[in-house]
Parts: C-alpha cells; structure tokens; sequence
C-alpha cells in the first residue's frame, strides 16, 4: 500500500497528531470533526495506516467490523443514528465525522474529541499546501513553465478541494497559448451564438478582460485609452458598462 502523506505546519494539527499517537497502545474511543475536504481521513490514514476503514453509513458493514476487530476506524461517522447500540468495549475506535447532531451524546461515547480546523484557521498550511500542489500539478499536466499563482483569487471555501481546484485553474489558464484560447473562444461561442444581436451580446467576453487587465496593469484610464487606440470618453463609458468604476 503506498504510504499516505500529511502536510501540515499547524500547531493546532501537531497536538491532535499527538493526542491521537498516545492513544495508539489503549483500547479507548477518539473522533476527529471537521468540515469536509481538511484533510480528517488522510490525517488519519498516516497514523493507523493497516487499520480497518469502515463507512458507517453500511451498518451491516460496520456491525461485522466491531465483532471482529479490536482496532476500527469509521468514517462519514454522521451518517449514523443508532449511536447508542454501539460496542466499543475493549476496542481502539477512531471515528471520522463531518459534523456531529448531538453533542451530549458523542461525549458520552467518546474518550477523546478533536477538532480538525478549516483550512482558513491554518493560515500557516495554505502557502505550503499552494506550493506542493501547484508543483503536484504541473507534473501531472506534464506543464514545466514558470507559474505564478495570484494567492488572492485561491477559493478556501471547500477546504483542500477548492484550494486545489483553484490551482489547477490558474496553472491552465497560465499555460494557455493565443491558439488555445481562441479554440475555447470558437467552442464556446459555437453554443451560444443565436438570435439577431449576438455579436452585441458576446463582446463583452473579449472587452471585459482586455479592459479589467489594462486598468490593474496601467493603473490609470488616460494610459489605457492611449495604449487601446480609444477615445477617452469611450473608455470611460465602457468601464461604466461592465461596472469597473
């Protein structure tokens, strides 16, 4: 089985890494609840890698998996309702969940509880985690030119899922040739084009950028309207147009 990774410079994460190592030799019950997509299971997988993974939401499943070992990890560990009638007596049980419904109850059936914070409360894992996965990236797309990410415009709102989408987009974007972009254009347009004021329509999708870009580049309408061959007066009334002001 290839070894599963973890990285993190959290303080927050380092102390459930070391919760959850000094309960490896006890037969006791931890949970780790956190939004999806922080990495809870993978943290999980680098420290009880050749333990038995069950989805709770297959109660036969995990029924059979309690009976028969004495060390479990369940995951989606949310989905379950019948809490209660679960034994982990003389069991070490690792339970994964998403959020939980009942407070009371989880503290009641478990020995340990740890929270996994959002990637937006490990402020310190964000720039390493862009680095790694950009250089992930780039090796997969088989992409070897320079690429500088734009750290802004990194969505965090999935957790690791979004931050890695992001990524992908922007090191794409980057690596796009003027041919490639006007294929997108072409395929794009292909669909939409219709009706008897379609060119008025779409223009946007070519001014709109080409516009945005100059004003961030130049940082001055006068430069812009000299550099784009426009009227002054016409610059403006197209950044009032598509709400640049």
């Amino acid at each position: 089985m290839k070894p599963v990774q973890f990285l993190s410079n959290s303080a927050q994460i380092a102390n459930i890494i070391k919760g959850l190592t000094l309960t490896k030799s006890l037969f006791v019950s931890s949970i780790l609840i956190g939004e999806r997509y922080t990495g809870k299971k993978t943290l999980i997988k680098t420290l009880f890698p050749n333990t038995i993974y069950v989805d709770a939401s297959n109660e036969n499943e995990l029924n059979r998996a309690l009976e028969s070992y004495d060390e479990v990890v369940i995951y989606n560990f949310e989905t379950l309702n019948n809490i209660e009638s679960l034994n982990f007596e003389n069991k070490r049980i690792i339970a994964i969940a998403n959020h939980v419904h009942n407070s009371a109850l989880i503290a009641r059936r478990f020995a340990f509880i740890y929270q996994m914070p959002s990637l937006l409360e490990r402020s310190e894992d964000i720039e390493m985690l862009t680095t790694y996965f950009c250089s992930h990236t780039k090796k997969e797309l088989m992409i070897n030119l320079e690429v500088e990410l734009d750290l802004e415009h990194i969505d965090l709102s999935e957790n690791i899922k979004s931050l890695k989408a992001s990524i992908y987009k922007q090191i794409v974007t980057n690596s796009l040739t003027e041919e490639d972009i006007e294929r997108i254009l072409y395929t794009y347009l292909y669909k939409k084009i219709e009706g008897n004021n379609a060119y008025r329509e779409h223009l946007g999708i070519y001014e709109k950028p080409l516009i945005q870009a100059g004003l961030k580049k130049f940082k001055s309408q006068l430069k812009l309207s000299a550099i784009l061959g426009l009227n002054r007066n016409t610059l403006r009334k197209k950044i009032h147009e598509y709400d640049f002001d």
